[in-house]
């Protein structure tokens, strides 16, 4: 089991079962959260909540798993630090080069004259 999985496993029942306070609290989509309980309900093999809105609760494999995901979660190590990212602003691009530079009184190069 992944700990990610596990991590907003806990954070669902810290938030009484409540999805959406759970993803707000995790900053994740909504969607992402019933997926990864999805997961970890077919890893399980078992449901590992029942009832709908306020009358959710935990069932016996939830609540063994949660012993179980709180202690891997204690003993994960922290994640490693992101590195920083590139300082700096939009790229422009640059006007002029690769071109011969313009002498006045002189046709650009590669242009041809008008006729008329």
């Amino acid at each position: 089991m992944k700990i990610a999985l596990l991590q907003r496993f806990v954070a669902l029942v810290e938030n009484d079962l409540h999805f959406p306070r759970a993803a707000a609290a995790l900053g994740i989509p909504l969607p992402s959260l019933y997926s990864s309980v999805e997961k970890l309900e077919a890893e399980v093999g078992a449901p590992l909540t029942t009832g709908e809105g306020a009358g959710r609760r935990l069932t016996p494999a939830g609540s063994l798993l949660l012993v179980e995901a709180r202690q891997r979660v204690a003993e994960a190590p922290p994640p490693a630090p992101q590195p920083a990212g590139n300082a700096g602003g939009k790229a422009r691009a640059s006007k002029g080069k690769g071109r011969a530079p313009v002498v006045k009184g002189q046709p650009k190069p590669y242009k041809k004259r008008q006729g008329r």
